[in-house]
């Protein structure tokens, strides 16, 4: 306590504290200034530019303010500061407060320590969210498909980015964001690029470019250190609240400009609004800014500011969002998948049978490779969600088919095809190619027992199997009697 309070009667402390508490005024009236500005500018850029003008005006008024009230300031600065501060403010060269409190003197220095304290809460806080972004690169993520890594390269060719941008997907993030300035990657949620429209994906890339190529990355990383700086005062607020904004309408217009569809680019709007998730703002996103003003702005971009106008932008994103949401929300699990079945105290246990039961023939090396990385039970219910919904051949609707039928084969295998030793029907070869193709075309079944056939011997046909072909035999021997049919070596793949 001592030490704070011979700090606290520092110099430093008494001119620190009142640069606090004239910023207030200073701060104001930046603000003011800006809001008069923001009537007369129509323009994004325009107001991003002048919003970023006043954060760094509010910046150089409390550096000047600092310079002034130090007791030992240059004289050449006090002269010039002079000019700008009331006289009542300067008693024999040195500042003093006493003019508006003779008491206020005694608490000013005292506002420092608790600025500082607060700066660093704020940074902390910062950097917790850097980290929670930063985590998304190395967690729960796989490469885009290749038809996307090439329509990104065309796509920053036409904005002439020179920098290498990998797009990735990822089952924990919610909304496509950019992460990174110098080496920037472009995270999409997994199921988004497969649920919306190519026109609407191609709109979304070009909002996220536009961030790469106008650094926007860089400046929300500076404007965070500034906020955390300003953290007691309204006006910064504000101020930084406008910046956002206008940085999402900017690259809307780019996405609009090159797109030239602005329909299509609301409805992706507001179907991304259904899933936003804003616990990770250290990063650019798409769905940044307010959705209602950034519609009607692009749907109606000479029309009136009025109170009918923001309610018909909100009665379009209800619309459109009733709409798009359908592209790429899963449904609830079912009472009787396995997932649910299993779910209880220990979760991990569930998560792995899922992993190792239920998808372990159908999820490919990539997804297996991301489901491992996770850490946490949350982390792992987002994959599971999103695993289920890139199957999913009717997006938006109550049924997910290919889920139902995938837990219908595997009740099928483990109903029919279990062994008399005990082996679940599921890890069976039959049980296997079964859930795999679902039900064979034709059935020959020669059980064992018979003088000509010494071992069981079970022939599938398929007539077409996606992506194998036409005519697809499969045959199965029971060499131990027990009903455990193994895929002859010929078929084996």
């Amino acid at each position: 306590m001592k030490l704070l309070e011979s700090w606290v009667q520092n110099p430093l402390a008494a001119a620190v504290g009142w640069t606090l508490l004239h910023s207030l005024w200073e701060g104001a009236l930046i603000a003011a200034l800006l809001a008069a500005a923001l009537l007369m500018i129509r323009s994004s850029r325009a107001r991003y530019t002048a919003g970023c003008v006043a954060m760094l005006v509010m910046v150089g008024a409390c550096g000047f303010t600092l310079i002034w009230v130090m007791p030992e300031a240059a004289n050449g600065m006090r002269t010039i500061a002079r000019t700008v501060f009331p006289a009542w403010a300067v008693q024999n060269g040195v500042y003093t407060g006493s003019a508006w409190n003779p008491n206020l003197s005694a608490v000013v220095p005292w506002l420092a320590p608790l600025w500082i304290a607060g700066v660093w809460i704020f940074y902390a806080g910062h950097v917790a969210g850097w980290l929670s972004v930063c985590r998304l690169r190395r967690r729960g993520v796989c490469c885009a498909p290749e038809r996307w890594q090439k329509e990104l390269a065309r796509l920053s060719s036409c904005l002439q980015l020179s920098r290498p941008i990998l797009l990735l997907e990822s089952c924990l993030a919610e909304t496509p964001m950019v992460i990174g300035h110098f080496r920037p990657f472009l995270l999409m949620p997994v199921g988004l690029l497969a649920g919306l429209p190519a026109a609407q994906i191609e709109a979304i890339l070009l909002h996220e470019l536009a961030h790469i190529g106008r650094r926007d990355y860089l400046v929300n990383v500076l404007q965070r250190l500034l906020e955390g700086l300003f953290f007691y005062h309204p006006a910064v607020w504000w101020i930084s609240r406008i910046i956002r904004a206008e940085r999402e309408n900017c690259c809307d217009d780019v996405a609009v400009a090159m797109s030239g569809n602005a329909h299509e680019y609301a409805i992706a709007l507001a179907a991304l609004e259904q899933n936003r998730w804003t616990g990770r703002e250290a990063a650019v996103a798409a769905t940044g800014g307010n959705l209602v003003k950034r519609i009607r702005r692009l749907l109606y971009p000479k029309g009136p500011n009025g109170v009918w106008t923001a309610l018909l932008a909100g009665l379009i994103v209800i619309a459109t969002s009733t709409l798009a949401v359908a592209a790429w929300q899963s449904d609830p699990p079912q009472q009787g998948s396995t997932v649910a079945q299993a779910a209880g105290p220990r979760e991990g246990s569930a998560f792995a049978r899922w992993l190792n039961e239920d998808v372990v023939y159908i999820i490919n090396d990539a997804e297996r490779a991301a489901f491992e990385k996770l850490t946490t039970d949350e982390e792992r219910e987002k994959f599971v969600e999103q695993f289920w919904l890139r199957r999913d051949p009717t997006p938006g609707t109550a049924e997910n088919e290919f889920k139902e039928e995938h837990y219908r084969r595997i009740g099928f295998a483990n109903g029919h095809f279990r062994t008399a030793s005990g082996r679940a029907g599921w890890q069976t070869d039959r049980g296997h190619m079964y859930i795999l193709y679902g039900p064979p075309d034709e059935i020959d079944s020669h059980p064992s027992g018979t003088p000509k056939i010494p071992h069981g011997v079970e022939s599938w046909m398929y007539h077409h199997v996606e992506g194998i072909g036409d005519n697809v035999s499969l045959t199965f021997i029971d060499q131990t009697g027990t009903g455990d049919y193994r895929l002859a070596p010929e078929n084996a793949r």
